[in-house]
């Protein structure tokens, strides 16, 4: 099984990762898993915080001379704006946040944010003071998922499947890219300020340069506004065999693990699977992905052998009965404005109840959508490398790999 946990604070020492079930003997090393994380903190709309952090994750365990060795994963990430940096009543974080008893006094943070974890996190672990809350719920955790996603990645490349992300919609700005996508184009050295020669389709992870540029300044507008910016993202993922997943019990459906994992992600308010809530609207022979005849099949490439019952159409999103079908697999998910806004929204003081003009204000992005994207890769990359493991078994890469070719081997029809 392959599974994995976080620890960590958005202003502590650092965060921890442990990742668990992933077979000895494949390749992975930190700059590996560094370019994920240079990634995840490009992005238009990005808060200060990316100009302190330059993320990379020291591999603390499991890993020997650059394999896998079967056992535990554990990662370690430093936050730098621990070290360096101070809270926004002037004090130094490594004061705010230190882990030993202390006497040094610190403003409280009682303006609770409308959208954000406070309300229901103060109530629940019964604290006076919400710092308590945002610090876990921050989407700084993120970093520690992307870590993670990038060795669930490296495992699935041994299978020749391979994930994307992209960006749709930033502020109701709708892209309309031209499939399939150049995905070279999204990892450009994006379009900043600082870099006005950038490619402005990467820095807001589009594939489609006109709505970049709109989208763009959309964001710049919602800045000047005070205000924050939602959107859609899309997750990608081809080579996934068919037969993934299984519908004899609810849980056990990839389209659950999937929804679950993704909906697990900061802000993410929707997840809908290929066209999703468009079947609503129209017939089921509209709907339904036509098997093709198998006069029509095609080997796949670079393989060797066939990915049986291809498909005309994948409206789908390459998913019947919870199961994989051999076609990409594609996720959207809804991601809404992040909590944290620059002109923050009236609220209520936590000691007094009393109602305030503004909600408590520290240092945010005014978009999280291009960010998201590359989360939602990692989260679908920790899915399919779960059910693929769950399929294939094996302690040592070179037998799940065998296990996988005799799948695949023998799933064609009699011809």
């Amino acid at each position: 099984m392959l599974r994995f946990l976080t620890a960590g604070e958005s202003h502590g020492k650092g965060l921890t990762v442990i990742i668990e079930g992933i077979p000895a003997g494949v390749r992975l090393d930190e700059d590996y898993i560094a370019k994920d994380l240079a990634r995840r903190q490009v992005g238009y709309g990005r808060g200060g915080r990316m100009k302190i952090e330059t993320d990379r994750a020291e591999i603390l365990s499991g890993v020997r001379h650059g394999y896998t060795m079967g056992g535990p994963i554990s990662l370690w990430i430093v936050n730098r704006d621990y070290s360096t940096g101070k809270g926004p009543d002037g004090k130094p974080w490594t004061e705010v946040m230190s882990t030993n008893p202390t006497e040094t006094t610190f403003d409280t943070i009682q303006h609770l944010r409308p959208g954000h974890a406070d309300t229901p996190g103060i109530t629940k672990y019964m604290h006076d003071d919400a710092r308590n809350i945002l610090e876990r719920s921050s989407a700084r955790e993120s970093t520690a998922r992307v870590a993670a996603g990038a060795i669930a990645k490296r495992f699935l490349e041994e299978f020749d499947i391979d994930i994307h992300g992209h960006v749709t919609n930033i502020g109701g700005v709708f892209a309309n890219p031209r499939y399939p996508i150049n995905w070279k184009d999204l990892e450009k050295p994006p379009y900043s300020s600082e870099n006005p020669k950038g490619s402005k389709m990467a820095s807001v992870r589009c594939a489609d340069e006109d709505a970049a540029e709109k989208m763009i300044a959309s964001i710049d507008a919602a800045r000047d506004e005070g205000d924050s910016l939602g959107g859609i993202i899309e997750i990608i993922a081809t080579g996934v065999p068919i037969g993934i997943g299984d519908y004899i019990q609810w849980d056990q459906k990839l389209t659950s693990k999937i929804a679950a994992a993704t909906m697990s992600i900061n802000a993410v308010k929707g997840v809908e699977l290929g066209i999703g809530f468009q079947q609503a609207n129209m017939r089921g022979s509209k709907v339904h992905d036509v098997i093709k005849p198998l006069s029509e099949w095609k080997a796949s490439q670079n393989k060797g052998w066939e990915q049986p019952f291809p498909r005309i159409t994948n409206n789908s999103g390459g998913f019947e009965g919870g199961m994989s079908t051999g076609e990409p697999i594609i996720v959207r998910a809804v991601v809404k404005p992040i909590a944290t806004i620059i002109d923050g929204l009236p609220t209520v003081n936590l000691a007094t109840g009393e109602f305030v003009d503004k909600a408590h204000f520290e240092r945010s992005d005014i978009t999280f959508v291009p960010t998201c994207s590359i989360i939602g890769e990692s989260m679908l990359a920790l899915t399919l490398g779960e059910c693929m493991l769950e399929k294939f078994g094996g302690d040592n890469i070179k037998e799940t790999h065998r296990n996988y070719i005799n799948y695949m081997k023998s799933i064609m029809p009699n011809k």
